[in-house]
């Protein structure tokens, strides 16, 4: 499984919602303290771009050489209709401080030197090292993740369907009649569904699929999944015999 500090390092640098929050620095408008890039220096400090006169540059332009705390809060919402959309949060805590001569203009650098991290997902929550946050690597599939899942979630519904017949005792009991398979979550690791039985109560629940191993690119992840969808349909097969 990834580890908390991949699973944060794949937020940061992911498509996920992300805003900057600044004790005392008011925006009129919330947009204004979501940044328009952000990517992770050598070092493990986040690198966030803003327009020149938003809200975020302007206190940090203020605070000059003082040590202006702030806080990276990223929301992650699965990007397919599933019941209990959000996926996880992350929050990085540190100091913020311009990065003067390197955007675009119009526009600002600002460096957020990481103090803390913690982080809360489909695999669990707890905090994360600056240094492990550092030395982690995103996960290889991310900038893939949303067109595949959608695509799936689109286009191969019977598919989805079929693995329940690998879910065993993951099921429960008296074995609930399934009336939809959601794709949620993929990474190089495996395939996440949320699973949306039947009846009055409406019961949902999550189950992964892991590959046989990790997979490094699109293409090894499409041997991964036709694998993966022709192993149900044999088990399915072999039900009905």
């Amino acid at each position: 499984m990834p580890s908390a500090a991949e699973r944060t390092r794949t937020l940061v640098q992911g498509t996920c919602s992300a805003v900057l929050l600044i004790p005392g620095a008011a925006a009129p408008h919330p947009e204004q303290l979501l940044p328009d890039a952000r990517a992770v220096g050598h070092d493990g400090e986040i690198l966030l771009l803003y327009p020149a006169d938003s809200p975020a540059v302007r206190a940090a332009t203020h605070a000059q050489d003082d040590e202006l705390p702030a806080v990276l809060e990223l929301t992650d919402v699965a990007p397919v209709a599933v019941p209990h959309r959000i996926r996880g949060h992350a929050r990085v805590s540190g100091w913020l401080t311009p990065v003067h001569g390197v955007a675009e203009p119009g526009h600002m650098m600002l460096r957020l030197e990481v103090g803390e991290l913690y982080v809360d997902d489909l695999w669990g929550s707890g905090p994360v090292s600056p240094e492990d946050f550092a030395g982690a690597v995103p996960d290889p599939l991310r900038a893939h993740e949303t067109e595949l899942l959608q695509h799936l979630a689109a286009a191969h519904d019977d598919r989805l369907l079929s693995l329940t017949s690998l879910l065993g005792e993951r099921a429960g009991a008296g074995a609930p009649e399934v009336r939809q398979v959601v794709p949620l979550a993929l990474d190089r690791f495996g395939l996440r569904v949320r699973v949306v039985c039947a009846g009055a109560e409406r019961r949902v629940f999550d189950a992964r699929f892991d590959f046989p191993e990790p997979v490094r690119e699109v293409h090894g992840l499409r041997r991964a999944l036709h694998a993966l969808f022709e192993a149900a349909a044999r088990d399915e097969d072999a039900g009905r015999r």
